[in-house]
């Protein structure tokens, strides 16, 4: 295990860095703050002659001079820290009441008035000796108590100084701010606050920052995607059911993808030769452990005494038919009849004038075992007539044409290749087979949810075998918590099998009818 989880670092580095940014905005930075804005700074001059400009015309001193290129400036003053601001917050001496300063360079003040309070509490600090004045020209501002949030306004009546020159149409110099804040931001200066119409570059680096956390958790999720907890190494052997095998191969190439170090083969060669062989490898293995699973289309039966089962899914099978018999619904008792040989044509069933010609599994297989336990009503299958699945050997006293294969892909080529032939082959296999009909019985199509109501026979649980119990660090103790967890029952899902785990009742892993 490594000292050093990177996708845990990384998930306590996402979560620390924005706290500690928010701690470091509102608490340490963002404490006191005290800031301005400057809301309109305009010269009151009639650039156009408007005929309507009246009273702006005849702005002028108290002794009635009219004011050199008069301008109007309106201030507010906002605590917009965390906190709120005391009268000793100001950086004054203590005996000044004056806590903010505000110069117009070439222009000096000829009206002021505080136009707005944001609560009535603020009214006390600009009456009587408050410290708000008008001296050479410059505003005096009283220091005011101000809670967090709250603002006032100024607006000041200003004209040219009579030194001073302005060329038509440009602007003053904007106004300068003079103060401070104790333990305020930076420096302790008063900023002007200006409006942002984006984002500012703090908060887009916080963002790019989260980002690229997320994008290298995403990476190092798909490094380890689907990766079980317990990844084994060694080899193992799959064997036994072939209807049950394209899921093994599929699952055990995932696997080796997931776990380097591992190395699974699959050998299907029938239910009853992996039983067998499993049998075989613990008794020879010195401590009785092989590296090995067997995997059977139903129960073990009698024998086996140390093979111990585990139910992996609920498989489903069907019985597939050349396109040529003209007969896509029998009845179990129709196919009963068929395999028992009395009927030989699928004329006396409705369908095409043509030889009914059987294939089948050989006896070791689990596939051929749940035909003749579920559907048969346990007739077994005699042996093979015929090499060729066309034509009986000679001597054969079967009325039927029967022969055998190995596997459930010959049995499947062998019934689209032979006019008349009649097989079975698990389901997610026969589906694949777009050119080969699938049989319904009584109607009803191989489902998971006709065989619940009991209307569909043709199904067994698929078992897992172990000889003994498997060590909980194992190679095939690993894969078979892998088969049973969600990329297994994908795949599982995928070979038109049901996980066991998605059952009503995952232990006895069967339909409901037959729970």
């Amino acid at each position: 295990m490594d000292i050093l989880r990177w996708d845990v670092f990384l998930t306590v580095l996402g979560v620390v860095v924005p706290i500690l940014a928010a701690l470091y905005e509102f608490v340490f930075v963002g404490r006191k703050r005290l800031g301005y804005r400057v809301q309109m700074d305009t010269i009151a001059s009639d650039e156009v002659h408007s005929a309507y400009a009246g009273a702006l015309q005849r702005l002028e001193r108290d002794g009635g001079t009219p004011l050199l290129d008069p301008s109007f400036v309106l201030l507010r003053f906002e605590n917009n820290g965390a906190t709120h601001i005391d009268e000793s917050d100001y950086a004054v001496l203590d005996d000044d009441r004056v806590g903010i300063r505000v110069v117009f360079p070439d222009r000096r003040v000829a009206g002021l008035v505080v136009t707005e309070l944001s609560h009535p509490y603020l009214r006390p600090s600009f009456e009587g000796d408050s410290g708000l004045h008008v001296r050479n020209g410059v505003i005096q501002l009283p220091r005011v108590p101000m809670n967090r949030g709250t603002h006032y306004k100024v607006l000041a009546a200003l004209e040219r100084e009579p030194g001073a020159t302005r060329a038509a149409g440009a602007e003053f110099a904007p106004p300068k701010v003079i103060g401070g804040i104790k333990g305020g931001v930076g420096s302790g200066d008063i900023p002007e606050t200006r409006s942002r119409t984006g984002t500012s570059v703090p908060a887009i680096s916080l963002v790019c920052f989260l980002m690229v956390i997320i994008v290298t958790q995403s990476l190092l999720s798909l490094r380890d995607e689907n990766a079980p907890l317990d990844c084994a190494s060694g080899e193992l052997a799959l064997t036994g059911s072939t209807a049950f095998a394209p899921v093994l191969e599929e699952a055990a190439t995932a696997y080796e993808d997931t776990c380097p170090g591992s190395r699974i083969t699959v050998t299907a060669d029938g239910s009853a030769n992996g039983l067998n062989a499993l049998e075989s490898a613990g008794r020879e293995h010195e401590r009785g452990e092989p590296s090995m699973l067997a995997f059977s289309d139903g129960p073990k039966g009698d024998g086996h005494p140390r093979l111990l089962p585990r139910p992996v899914a609920l498989s489903l099978f069907t019985l597939v038919i050349n396109e040529e018999a003209g007969v896509l619904d029998l009845t179990p008792e129709q196919v009963r009849a068929i395999f028992e040989g009395r009927l030989t044509n699928w004329g006396e069933l409705g369908g095409e004038d043509v030889p009914i010609r059987l294939v089948g599994r050989d006896d070791k297989s689990g596939t051929r075992r749940v035909l003749q336990q579920r559907v048969l009503d346990g007739f077994r299958e005699p042996g093979s007539t015929s090499d060729n699945c066309r034509d009986r050997d000679p001597g054969a006293r079967d009325r039927l044409t029967r022969c055998e294969r190995d596997a459930t892909p010959e049995v499947l080529d062998t019934v689209a290749e032979t006019p008349g032939a009649l097989g079975y082959a698990e389901l997610g296999a026969a589906q694949e087979r777009e050119n080969l009909p699938r049989v319904r019985l009584s109607g009803h199509e191989a489902s998971t949810e006709a065989a619940d109501y009991g209307a569909y026979p043709f199904w067994e649980t698929e078992y897992a075998y172990t000889y003994g119990e498997l060590p909980a660090k194992s190679l095939a103790a690993s894969f078979l918590r892998y088969l049973t967890d969600e990329v297994g029952r994908d795949l599982v899902r995928a070979h038109g099998h049901r996980p066991c785990t998605e059952l009503q009742n995952p232990v006895l892993c069967r339909p409901v009818a037959q729970g």
